[in-house]
C-alpha cells in the first residue's frame, strides 16, 4: 500500500505542478478581464438575481428552480473539502495555502460561470426516460463539437471512476465520528449507505429538495460555530493573518508535528484543495445548473459567484483560521477531518469536536449525493433517452455506493491523491472546452448585458434565451 500511495503522490505532484497552477489561475485571470470582472464586482446585481430570489420558481425552461440547482451544486462544493480538504492543505502546504485558495477562488468565479453557461447552452431535454434537462462534459463534446465516440468514452470513464472519489467523504466521516463519539467506522458507513440510497432513489427532484434544505442549514450552523472561535480568539487574528500571508510567499518553518512547507507546497495544495472544494474548472458546474429554469444562460451563471464565495471565502476561511488559531495542524499524526475536529475540540471542548463530527457527516453525506447526480449524467449520456437509461439507474446506484461503504478505511493521503488526479483530468477537459467555445460563451455574455438586460429593464419583455440540443429521431 505504501508503494502504491507513493506512486499516486508522484502522479499527483506532476498533475498539480506549476503548469496546472498557471493554467487554472491564468485562464481565470483572462476570463475575468474579458468579463470586466462582472462576476466579482457586481455584487449587488449578482445577489439580487441569486440569493434574493431563492423562493422564486424562475422564468424560462428547465426542470428545477435556479436555487435548487445551485443547492445541488453546493452539495458538491460545500462538503468535506471545506473541512478535511482545508485541513489537508494546511498540514501539507502550511498556513499560506489559504491565500492560494483565495486567489484560485477569486478568478475561479469567472471559470465557473463559463461552465454554467456551457451547461445551459448545450443541454438536452430527456423527455422519454426522465423528463429532465441534462448536460455534462460528454453532452458538450457531442453537441458543440460532434465528437460522439469521444463523448461516449469520456462518459464511461466518468461513471466508472467517479464513485471512487467519494471514498474521501466516507474516510472523513469515519475518522471524525470515531474521534468524537467512538463510533465504529463500519456502523457509520452502513448509515451513510442506507440514507444516501434512500435519497438518490427519488431522482433529481428529491435530491434537489433535500439539498435545498440540508445544505443552507448545515452551512449556517458551521459558519456560526466558526465565527465563535474567531470571536473567542480575536486577539490572535492580526498575528494569524500575518502568518498566513507570510507563509504564502516564503517557506514555513517546522513546528511541532508540522514538517514545514515550501512556497511551492503552499501554492500546489492551496490551488488543488481550493479547486476540489469550490469545483471551479472541474466541469461540475455545467452538470448541476443545466437543469435550472432560467430565462438566459448568463443569469444562471451568476450563481457561480455565490457558490465560490460561500464555499471558499467564508467556509474554507473559517476552517483555516480555526485550525491555525488552535495550532491543531502542528499535532503529529492528525490529518484530514480529524485535524478540524481537534481544532473545534480545543476551542469549545468535547461539544466542539462532536459538532464538527456531525458537520463532517452531513457535509460528506450531501457531497456523496451531489456527486452521484454528476456521475448519473454520464450514465444518461451513455444510454441515451431510452428505456435502457431508466433501467440502468437502480443498477448504477448500487455500483456508485460500493466504493463508499467498502473502501472507507484506506489512508486519507492515498484517497486525496487519487481524487486530485481525477480532478486534474476533469480540469484539463473543462479548460479545453472553455477555450474552444470561448466565442459562444462571450456571445451569450455580451447578449445578456448589452441587449437582454437593457430590454428587460426597459419593459420590452424580450423572448427567453433557452436551449435544447436534443436530436429529433
Amino acid at each position: 500500500m505504501a508503494g502504491f500511495t507513493d506512486f499516486l503522490y508522484a502522479i499527483d505532484d506532476f498533475m498539480w505542478g506549476t503548469w496546472m497552477t498557471i493554467l487554472l489561475v491564468g485562464v481565470g485571470i483572462i476570463l475575468s478581464i474579458r468579463f470586466a470582472f462582472r462576476y466579482q464586482r457586481k455584487i449587488i446585481f449578482n445577489f439580487r438575481n441569486t440569493f434574493a430570489k431563492m423562493g422564486a420558481a424562475g422564468e424560462g425552461e428547465g426542470t428545477i428552480s435556479g436555487f435548487r440547482a445551485a443547492c445541488t451544486a453546493l452539495a458538491n462544493t460545500v462538503g468535506t473539502g471545506n473541512i478535511s480538504g482545508v485541513a489537508t492543505a494546511i498540514v501539507s502546504g502550511g498556513p499560506g495555502a489559504l491565500v492560494w485558495m483565495w486567489v484560485s477562488a477569486f478568478f475561479g468565479m469567472s471559470t465557473k460561470a463559463c461552465e454554467i453557461i456551457l451547461g445551459q447552452r448545450y443541454r438536452e431535454h430527456y423527455e422519454k426516460s426522465m423528463d429532465e434537462y441534462v448536460c455534462d462534459r460528454s453532452f458538450v463534446l457531442k453537441n458543440a463539437f460532434g465528437w460522439k465516440k469521444g463523448a461516449v468514452l469520456l462518459a464511461v470513464f466518468c461513471f466508472v471512476f467517479g464513485p471512487w472519489t467519494c471514498c474521501v467523504q466516507t474516510e472523513a466521516v469515519t475518522s471524525s465520528m470515531n474521534q468524537a463519539f467512538g463510533i465504529r467506522p463500519l456502523y457509520a458507513v452502513i448509515i451513510i449507505g442506507i440514507t444516501c440510497i434512500a435519497t438518490i432513489w427519488g431522482g433529481l427532484r428529491r435530491i434537489s429538495d433535500v439539498m435545498s434544505r440540508a445544505v443552507p442549514i448545515m452551512a449556517a450552523m458551521y459558519i456560526i460555530m466558526g465565527l465563535g472561535v474567531l470571536i473567542l480568539n480575536a486577539a490572535q487574528i492580526p498575528a494569524v493573518i500575518a502568518l498566513i500571508f507570510k507563509s504564502a510567499f516564503s517557506p514555513t518553518a517546522a513546528v511541532g508535528g508540522f514538517a514545514g512547507a515550501t512556497v511551492r507546497d503552499a501554492i500546489q495544495y492551496g490551488v488543488a484543495r481550493g479547486i476540489y472544494s469550490n469545483d471551479a474548472g472541474t466541469g461540475y458546474g455545467m452538470i448541476a445548473h443545466a437543469s435550472a429554469v432560467t430565462d438566459h444562460p448568463v443569469r444562471q451563471s451568476l450563481w457561480g459567484w455565490g457558490e465560490v464565495f460561500v464555499d471558499t471565502f467564508i467556509i474554507c476561511s473559517i476552517t483555516a483560521f480555526t485550525i491555525i488559531m488552535t495550532g491543531s495542524y502542528t499535532v503529529e499524526g492528525v490529518t484530514s477531518a480529524a485535524c478540524t475536529t481537534l481544532a473545534f475540540t480545543k476551542a469549545y471542548g468535547s461539544i466542539g469536536g462532536r459538532f464538527t463530527a456531525i458537520a463532517v457527516a452531513v457535509f460528506a453525506w450531501t457531497t456523496i449525493i451531489g456527486m452521484y447526480y454528476t456521475c448519473e449524467k454520464s450514465v444518461n449520456y451513455a444510454f441515451g433517452d431510452t428505456e435502457n437509461n431508466r433501467k440502468m439507474m437502480p443498477v448504477y446506484m448500487v455500483y456508485y455506493m460500493l466504493p463508499c461503504v467498502i473502501f472507507y478505511n484506506i489512508k486519507a493521503e492515498a484517497l486525496w491523491a487519487f481524487t486530485d488526479i481525477l480532478s486534474a483530468f476533469y480540469v484539463c477537459i473543462t479548460i479545453f472546452i472553455i477555450a474552444a467555445k470561448h466565442k459562444e460563451i462571450f456571445r451569450l455574455f455580451d447578449d445578456f448585458w448589452m441587449r437582454y438586460i437593457p430590454e428587460k429593464e426597459a419593459g420590452k419583455n424580450p423572448p427567453y434565451v433557452t436551449f435544447d440540443c436534443r436530436e429529433d429521431e
